[in-house]
């Protein structure tokens, strides 16, 4: 849908800004701000304030563009008589210290709470005669994100930080209140619409990914046929498996295999040679890229080189991530944070159907469940030698991955289409207010007449 221009624009004097409407002042923000307020950093557990208890807001509050007050930690009790600045009504959280990509980020407040509190790193902003949603809307904005990229600095590339000074400088255009009201209405209605598309798309991302995990879940536990007799398979999560199948622990099909430890001081030399490193191995997906390099002496190929067909699963990070080496460089190698899964005898194992197995122990939670907490930082070679799964024939491997690479393609192809949907809906809705907000489009005749006039 297109929409209408302004009869009359312009100049705005501001480069990056252009023309504006005829009508429309371009000013800084400090002639639009009452104060500035922020809160002191506290100690507090890591969960949110319960009813009645009082909390602080963590900078994610801000993360998604709007203002969640259940990002929050409770407060110690101790601590109750350092908090200050308390959130209210109608006033706008910055987040004036954190990444590149989310200084700068702003809600706004819906609601008084007296009992959610503010740290030092979030600004709480009062305005004056300007419509504090208008501003929120603003604060969207293609306009805003580039005075926040140009005006911020830090000690490092990955941590910004907003001064107030150059904040209150931030030019913003700006129509009269009833105008703004219209705009802002605008925006409610049209952004609903698009969040509401937005949402069902994830949805949908959800379930097929839900989809295509109880089809792997399945698949490697159960088999392909419906009809096959059935046996208790000893393992308590893994219940009954086709009664043909054995079920092995890993050390006993696959040799399973460390990397080598990363060593600084051989970094260089006549040896030099890539490696994989943990974040180079993703879910069925092995980056080679500018891959590092590090002394790997003749003696040391074999242990840790790669060859087709190698499984390389995750030691640490989320545990039990893997990917199937394809032979893709010459030689590689590859470091301590991986294991490198090689079957003991190709005809009886494959690891294509090992890969899908680690897909549905991951999702699951096999070995989270059986280091006795909610998560594991590391999955020692001695432990995941020991972990027990269920195994078809060589034959009925193969048909199995086959069936699962080709039922997943169509399903990772629909979630490829659903995310770029989200992805152009996003820049649909970034647009739309961007050109809202600077006057780019003339929304006054699409809202009632009262919040137009």
């Amino acid at each position: 849908m297109s929409f209408p221009r302004y009869p009359a624009y312009k100049p705005s004097g501001v480069e990056w800004l252009g023309d504006v409407p005829q009508h429309w002042e371009v000013m800084p923000l400090r002639r639009l701000i009452r104060e500035v307020n922020s809160g002191t950093s506290v100690n507090a557990i890591d969960e949110p304030a319960a009813p009645g208890q009082a909390g602080v807001l963590k900078t994610s509050c801000v993360y998604t563009g709007d203002f969640r007050p259940e990002e929050n930690k409770a407060i110690i009790e101790s601590e109750l008589d350092r908090a200050n600045c308390s959130v209210a009504a109608g006033c706008l959280i910055v987040s004036r210290m954190n990444t590149p990509d989310l200084v700068g980020a702003a809600g706004l407040v819906s609601s008084d709470n007296p009992l959610l509190y503010l740290p030092d790193r979030l600004w709480q902003v009062r305005f004056k005669d300007c419509d504090p949603q208008f501003m929120n809307y603003w604060c969207k904005s293609v306009s805003y994100r580039s005075q926040v990229q140009l005006a911020c600095s830090g000690t490092s590339s990955s941590m910004q930080n907003l001064s107030q000074d150059n904040f209150y400088s931030f030019i913003a255009p700006l129509p009269a209140a009833a105008e703004q009201s219209a705009i802002s209405t605008f925006l409610d209605r049209e952004t609903a619409k698009i969040d509401a598309l937005i949402a069902e798309q994830q949805r949908l991302i959800e379930l097929l990914q839900e989809k295509r995990q109880a089809v792997i879940s399945h698949a490697v536990t159960k088999g392909l046929n419906p009809d096959a007799p059935m046996k208790d398979s000893g393992v308590e999560w893994l219940g009954e498996v086709p009664e043909h199948w054995s079920v092995s622990a890993v050390g006993h099909r696959y040799e399973v295999r460390l990397g080598k430890m990363l060593d600084e001081k051989k970094v260089s030399g006549e040896h030099l040679g890539p490696y994989l490193r943990n974040i180079d191995v993703q879910w069925e997906s092995i980056n080679i890229e500018e891959l590092p390099e590090m002394d790997f002496e003749s003696s040391e190929h074999e242990r840790y080189s790669l060859r087709q067909g190698d499984l390389l699963v995750c030691e640490g990070g989320e545990v039990g991530r893997s990917a199937i080496w394809q032979s893709q460089l010459t030689c590689c190698f590859y470091q301590k944070a991986l294991h490198r899964l090689r079957a003991y005898n190709q005809r009886s194992d494959d690891c294509r159907f090992q890969l899908y197995v680690m897909r549905m122990a991951c999702s699951i939670g096999v070995f989270e469940a059986s280091s006795g907490k909610a998560t594991i930082n590391h999955l020692p070679a001695e432990s995941f030698r020991r972990y027990r799964f269920a195994y078809p024939p060589l034959d009925e491997q193969i048909v199995i991955a086959e069936h699962l690479s080709q039922v997943c393609s169509q399903l990772n192809e629909l979630e490829a289409d659903a995310k770029s949907l989200v992805s152009r809906l996003q820049e649909r809705r970034s647009a739309l207010i961007s050109a809202a907000v600077t006057g780019q489009i003339d929304v006054r005749g699409l809202v009632p007449e009262a919040s137009a006039a």
